[in-house]
Parts: structure tokens; sequence; C-alpha cells
């Protein structure tokens, strides 16, 4: 397959059109305002160089509400001197969330905005970190990079697949730095294991396991509704999402992990916690040839929170991914059920058994090879952080490196989220052609990507 898929015609025209009038609707452009001791930087070119830094969307406020942007903040002040970074903005719909942001950086010089555009027309921003809710990932990520800006994206990359090559074509077309939010391809044990596995140790790779599980009995993302949030933006919220409510909603504001229209649940949420190491670790990250997900929500865990609308995605999803190589891969998850079993690559000479934070690799040969391959034990190795993968970021876009969670593995994972997607919701086993970026049935016949619109929870 070719790992660089060429541009579908018409698709980023249409999207820039679509994404201009919706822009427009969010407000109108003012000068900005630039903060005290912050220098132009948009050169970002050596290795101690200071990164000025926009956060699009917080969350994260009351605390047990959605949204990694305060989290990632909250990560990043005690160590800002070490990343030389500037906290330079921070922009979400609800104010209360961005002044909680200011005053978690303690620097009143930090520009507050509610317009994600703000931070992008600012010259002395260097790179933006966007934890929005699924919807705007694609859209601020593209603005983003035509701005000049280098991009750290929440997992999942994109709400749908055809927004996945539109910001795959946009970091080839502008040559900046994306990296997705999948702190797991900075472990080290992923790394290890890529490196055994093109060692050849391993063998033809058969097939390879993950999960990421979790059981709420009051069910899942279902965080508190407080009041305030009404004075939203309601319509900028929503961008492009096409069957919404017509007025403000507590329950798909604030629980928008639980409603098809923002967000792919479980697929989107938790799962791409475990492809993107899984496929990283592979060796040769490929886009699948073929995907099939069930997903299942009969617990109804919603009933026992109070006031809870009842979720559309599913509690539980099971997806299997086939490659053109012949490696498959099978991931679970769960809101409901929380007994994690190990993760593994199975190789036709030998497996490969990996600690949940990717701190540890073993290597157990079948009983073939016994006599010929020593078993592996690799522990202590850099486990899974935040900061860590961020510095990864950082470190790429003053050296010109390729981050860990770099475009090429994003649009190969969010490939697979997106067609196991389109497997549970359609009912249909989804083939891929990573050339014409098309997407089929086992009969040859187009089967189009969902999309805003496409079906009425979109």
């Amino acid at each position: 397959m070719n790992s660089n898929p060429t541009p579908s015609s018409g698709t980023r025209r249409e999207f820039f059109k679509t994404a201009a009038v919706a822009a427009a609707s969010v407000g109108v452009l003012k000068t900005p305002v630039y903060g005290q001791n912050q220098a132009p930087s948009a050169n970002v070119k050596g290795a101690n160089d200071k990164v000025a830094i926009g956060y699009i969307g917080i969350g994260g406020y009351p605390s047990n509400c959605p949204g990694m942007g305060l989290g990632h903040i909250r990560q990043h002040v005690p160590k800002a001197a070490e990343l030389n970074i500037g906290m330079a903005a921070v922009c979400d719909l609800w104010t209360v969330r961005n002044d909680k942001a200011k005053e978690v950086i303690g620097n009143g010089a930090v520009q507050t905005c509610t317009d994600y555009r703000r931070i992008l027309e600012r010259k002395d921003i260097d790179a933006v970190l966007i934890a929005t809710h699924d919807v705007w990932h694609a859209r601020c990520s593209i603005e983003a990079m035509e701005a000049g800006k280098h991009v750290y994206c929440e997992k999942p990359m994109t709400r749908y697949l055809g927004e996945a090559f539109e910001v795959y074509d946009a970091v080839r077309r502008t040559g900046k730095v994306f990296q997705v939010g999948a702190q797991g391809t900075s472990a080290g044990g992923w790394h290890e294991a890529a490196k055994i596995i093109k060692s050849g140790k391993l063998g033809k790779l058969i097939w390879g396991r993950g999960a990421y599980l979790r059981n709420n009995p009051k069910g899942e993302w279902n965080y508190s509704t407080p009041d305030g949030a009404q004075s939203i933006d309601w319509n900028a919220w929503l961008g492009p999402v096409k069957h919404k409510p017509a007025k403000f909603n507590a329950d798909h504001f604030f629980r928008w992990r639980k409603h098809y229209p923002y967000c792919g649940g479980l697929l989107s949420d938790l799962v791409p916690h475990r492809l993107h190491p899984l496929m990283l670790a592979s060796g040769n990250p490929e886009f699948p040839r073929r995907v099939v997900c069930l997903g299942t929500r009969h617990v109804e865990s919603d009933k026992n929170t109070p006031g809870a609308e009842m979720r559309s995605v599913p509690e539980y999803v099971q997806l299997t991914a086939e490659f053109p190589s012949g490696y498959m891969l099978v991931v679970n998850s769960s809101s409901v059920s929380g007994k994690v079993p190990g993760f593994s690559i199975f190789g036709h000479n030998a497996t490969l058994d990996l600690a949940d934070p990717g701190n540890a690799v073993e290597m157990i040969p079948e009983r073939h090879k016994a006599d010929e391959l020593d078993a592996i034990s690799l522990k202590g190795l850099q486990p899974e952080n935040q900061v860590v993968h961020a510095k990864n970021w950082l470190d790429c876009i003053r050296n010109g490196g390729t981050p860990n969670g770099n475009i090429d593995l994003a649009v190969k994972v969010q490939t697979v989220i997106s067609l196991a997607e389109m497997s549970d919701r359609l009912g249909v086993m989804c083939y891929f052609d990573a050339k014409t970026r098309k997407v089929t049935d086992a009969a040859g016949k187009e089967i189009k990507a969902l999309t805003y619109g496409s079906t009425k929870e979109s």
C-alpha cells in the first residue's frame, strides 16, 4: 500500500469553504493583545530557543469535567523552564475555564480569548496545543498550520476519516511539526519492541492485542453539569455538527464523549491509546486492509446517574484490523468491565509481552526457535508520560526531527478508528484502499465514509 496517499479532488476546497462559513459565526476578529515580555519567536531554529504556546480548548473545570487542555497546563507550569516554553495564551468558549487556566499559569500577561483565531493571528506564538472536543480538531489543526504554527492535537486526530486526510495534506503542505496526543508513543517499550521486530527475531507478525477497560457503575463520562456554561456561543461550540440540539444542552456540553455527533465514544477516547503504540511497535505501521468492529450498550449504566441522558455510543467495543502484511490487531475497550488482559504481539518465531505503561518488554521464543533465540527482558524503560511526549514534540520543533506521534502514524491509526466506527454503526466489514482513500464492502461496492450530516446522529 502507498504510505503517502494522494489528495482526493475537491475535498480541501470544500473543507475550507465550510470552515470559513463556520468560523464567521464565532465572532469578529479584533486586534491581538500581546503579553509582556513576549517577543516574537515564530522562527524557532535552535535547541535553546523558547517556544511560545497557545492552548486551544481548556476543559477540565470543574475538576471532573472533560477536556485535557487544563490538564496539560497543570503539567506544563512546573516544567516550563525545563521545557523552555512560554505559556502565552488560552482559549475556551466558556470564560470560566479561561480564567481558571490563567490562574493556574500564574502570569497576568497570558491572553484569554473565546475565539481561537485570536491565537492564530499572533506572530509571537509558535505552536498550539489543541484539546477541544473532537469536532474542532481538524479545523483548528489545519488553520493553525496554515497560520505558521506547529500543532500538538489531542487524540483522536479527527472526528471523521475525511478530516484525517485534510490534516495529513496540511502537514505535508506546510511542513509544520504535528504530534497527536497519544503519549504511549513516547514510552520506551514500544520503540524497543519495534527494534526487536525489525531485527526479524519474531519472524512474520501474526497478531497483536491490547485493551483499555474501565468499569464505571454510574456511566463513564457522566461528569457534573454546573450552571454557568449556558452563556457560551452554542453554535460556535457545535461547529460542523449537523444534527444538533437547537439550544444549549448540558449533557451534550459536559458529557459530549457519550454522544455520536461529537465523539466516537470508546473508539475515539480510549482505543487510540492502544492503537498508536501497538501500530508503532510493529516497526512498519500500515494502513488497514479491512476492519470489523462490534459494540454493545446493554448494561445501560447511565440509568445510575440521575438526570443523565442515555448514551448513543457503545459501552463495550471489540475491533479487529487486518493489514496488507497479514498482521492483525485486536483491541477491546469497555466502560462497564475493568479487568485488563495483557498486551502482546505474536510472531511466528516469538512473542513480545509489553507492560501497560510501556516500561517493560519481554520476548519469549516459540518452541521451535527455543534453541536459536535467546529470551529478552527489558525493564525500567521510559513509561508513557504527557510531559515527555510534549518534550518530544518541542524537541522536533527545534531540531526538525519526526515526533513519536507523527502524522504518518496518526493518519493510519485514525483510519482504523474511523473504519471501526463505520463497521459497528453500519453493520459492515470495511475494506480500505490507501491509494484512492476509498472504503468498500467485501464485494467492492463503495461505502461513503461517515461525516457530518450523514446519519441522524452526526
